[in-house]
């Protein structure tokens, strides 16, 4: 999908903020689409600031942008729910299910690739938000929030580490069910639902730091890490603030796998069983889960600031 900025460069100046050098001129630039969410263009190109500006808008029409904004705004409020709704796709992607070449000690180490997979995601999520300030990275569904901007940390190589995080996450989960097909068509869906989220995301970001937003979203992509600017974080990292707020997804990723490995097993034997490394697992998890939630609710994981 492509948007043509005349030479006038009215979407950029209009709204008040500078048109990056490959915007200047006649051209098509990309727009909303895979180009914007994976970040081969690093990039932002948000919608204008004023009904005024659309006359500068040619292929991506009004109805378009505000489709997109609607639907970002409902895939961003049920966000925590509507991934679940994949589940029903598991069970029929696995029906064929079988272990590699036959062999146990293959699907052993197949399985312990795709939770380091998995478990390489949640770390980019604890790292984030290890060192994120108070009223970002937040879980909040019901509306947009951000007291401030945060761009340091892992937020100075990529605008959206949590959504990073999130889709290691779930292509480590996908690559479980041992079928390209599955898997690519999962990470297609993953791009199709965050496009429209990271939309509304970054135009509320813009309407609130302005300037600032835009001159940090035009050097730091979208979802491929630019490590070459990288920024400490500026503030340090708060071990509470991760218990606090990451023991749904730590559980979340072992109660995925344990699922799967039962699904699979029932598939490839046909009877139900799960393996005793398995039941230590979720057992684990789910025991952590309980504690901490336990402690979150005594505010024992408080920390001022966080």
């Amino acid at each position: 999908m492509f948007c043509r900025i005349g030479r006038s460069g009215g979407i950029g100046r209009r709204a008040g903020f500078k048109i990056p050098s490959w915007q200047q001129g006649e051209g098509s630039i990309p727009s909303f689409g895979i180009f914007f969410l994976t970040g081969v263009n690093s990039q932002v190109v948000l919608p204008p600031a004023s009904q005024a500006d659309w006359c500068n808008i040619g292929e991506y029409s009004m109805a378009q942008i505000e489709e997109l904004r609607r639907t970002g705004h409902w895939l961003f409020r049920w966000r925590s729910f509507l991934p679940l709704l994949t589940i029903i796709l598991f069970p029929v992607a696995m029906k064929d299910f079988t272990y590699p070449d036959g062999s146990h000690l293959l699907d052993g180490v197949w399985d312990v690739f795709c939770i380091a997979f998995s478990l390489l995601g949640f770390g980019v999520r604890v790292y984030t938000v290890g060192h994120a300030p108070n009223g970002t990275s937040g879980r909040i569904t019901s509306r947009q929030r951000a007291d401030v901007l945060n761009t340091t940390g892992m937020y100075s190589v990529v605008r959206h580490p949590l959504y990073l995080g999130n889709f290691l996450i779930w292509l480590g989960i996908s690559l479980f069910v041992r079928s390209f097909f599955f898997s690519f068509t999962a990470v297609l869906l993953f791009f199709l639902y965050y496009e429209r989220i990271i939309f509304v995301e970054e135009e509320y970001l813009r309407g609130r730091f302005g300037r600032f937003f835009i001159e940090w979203a035009e050097k730091t992509p979208t979802m491929i890490p630019r490590f070459r600017n990288w920024q400490k974080p500026s503030l340090s990292f708060s071990l509470k603030t991760v218990l606090k707020r990451e023991s749904s997804t730590f559980l979340l990723i072992i109660v995925s796998f344990t699922c799967l490995e039962v699904l699979g097993d029932f598939f490839y034997k046909h009877k139900w069983q799960i393996s005793l490394a398995y039941v230590l697992l979720f057992s684990f998890g789910l025991v952590v889960f309980v504690v901490l939630r336990i402690f979150k609710k005594k505010h024992l994981l408080d920390v001022e600031g966080r």
